[in-house]
């Protein structure tokens, strides 16, 4: 997946969401949709769950060398690309 720059300044910290692909299984999400419809929201139809994790990077990182080595980080790390999809932003 593309890594995301912003402003395109020297970034110092990186955002990695991970979530299970649209067409693989949810059980937990399943569960705690229906966990949320028995505490009466019935207004919740779905839920997919996913995790989240920001990392710090060392300063005078160039954006480059991040964007390679989170990337790395995030498919062979952080998800399992059989199931999972994830998502990379690089920020200010």
């Amino acid at each position: 997946m593309p890594v995301r720059f912003y402003n395109g300044l020297l970034p110092m910290k990186a955002r990695v969401y991970v979530s299970i692909k649209p067409t693989i299984l949810d059980p937990q999400g399943q569960t705690i949709c229906s966990a949320l419809i028995g505490l009466g929201h019935t207004e919740i139809s779905s839920v997919r769950q996913g995790k989240y994790f920001e990392i710090g990077l060392t300063e005078g990182t160039s954006p480059v060398d991040a964007a390679k080595a989170l990337e790395e980080i995030a498919r062979d790390v952080l998800s399992n690309p059989v199931i999972e999809e994830y998502r990379v932003e690089i920020l200010d």
